[in-house]
């Protein structure tokens, strides 16, 4: 086969290289678009207008993804999304344990295409795990942190079955790995998760409330308290746990008299004041 002469060659390579770019460029505005969504989500102080319109949206950052199987920055976001959806509107059960089956299937993807090694151990032996875990760098912060949120999840979502509750140690150990390489991170964020899980069963069982007590007041001081859905998980898993009314009440009471309006928090605000109104409700019975 005869080669092209040197300019159609030339025309050749700067179209491939055009491409490229267009890719690189198509790649950053998916990025981007998946990050202003989640914000805007996040700052909306009306959680019916996102409760009604944020499916369609699912769906979106679902063909983004088809469009883009192996973008991590998408996955990622696409886990954020279904995690907050299902966390904050979705009361069906079953409908529950699927959205949060694909928040997590999504995270884990988009772990796998960062750390491949890592990825390896996630179904093996605890201490193959553990030994992997410390070896991911400080850079991934965000992907481990992605991931342990949306295992963390689905883990809440069936609580009933074992397999789900034995995997609790790993995903301890990543929100151990996320504190370790930056506390701060996401205003403490990793916290508020390690509060739930050591929290989830009395010390009788295997828990550790009093580890997640602490873990809930680093949350606190971390988010400078603006976030009020620490308050309500904290009452809700610890205070209930251990049956303590007083703490029960002043944390709820506290989420109530709360300005709900704060960067990235106001609808997750306005959600925890709707379920602090329940909880208290409900504690009359409880306590």
């Amino acid at each position: 086969m005869r080669l092209p002469n040197r300019p159609l060659r030339f025309a050749l390579l700067l179209a491939a290289g055009v491409l490229c770019a267009c890719g690189s460029v198509m790649r950053k505005a998916t990025n981007q678009f998946a990050d202003n969504l989640t914000n805007a989500i996040l700052d909306q102080d009306d959680p019916a207008t996102v409760r009604d319109g944020v499916p369609a949206y699912l769906l979106l950052v679902d063909g983004l993804i088809e469009g883009d199987p192996q973008n991590p920055d998408a996955l990622l976001a696409g886990a954020k999304l279904y995690g907050a959806y299902v966390g904050g509107f979705v009361d069906n059960p079953e409908r529950t344990q699927r959205m949060a089956a694909r928040a997590y299937g999504y995270a884990r993807r988009a772990l796998c295409l960062r750390e491949k090694d890592f990825c390896a151990t996630l179904d093996g032996p605890f201490d193959q795990f553990q030994s992997a875990l410390a070896k991911v760098g400080d850079g991934d912060i965000a992907t481990l942190y992605g991931f342990a949120s949306a295992w963390a999840g689905k883990i809440q979502a069936n609580t009933s079955d074992w397999n789900a509750i034995a995997a609790i140690p790993k995903v301890q150990a990543l929100l151990d790995r996320v504190v370790t390489i930056d506390p701060h991170y996401d205003d403490g964020g990793a916290y508020l998760y390690l509060g739930v899980l050591n929290s989830i069963r009395p010390a009788s069982l295997g828990g550790k409330p009093e580890m997640g007590k602490a873990d809930f007041d680093k949350a606190l001081e971390f988010s400078g308290g603006k976030n009020q859905m620490v308050r309500v998980l904290y009452a809700q898993f610890y205070a209930r746990l251990v049956f303590d009314q007083a703490l029960h009440d002043k944390l709820l009471n506290e989420v109530l008299a709360a300005d709900p309006v704060a960067p990235h928090l106001t609808l997750i605000n306005m959600l925890a004041k709707r379920k602090a109104k329940a909880l208290l409700e409900s504690g009359k019975d409880y306590f």
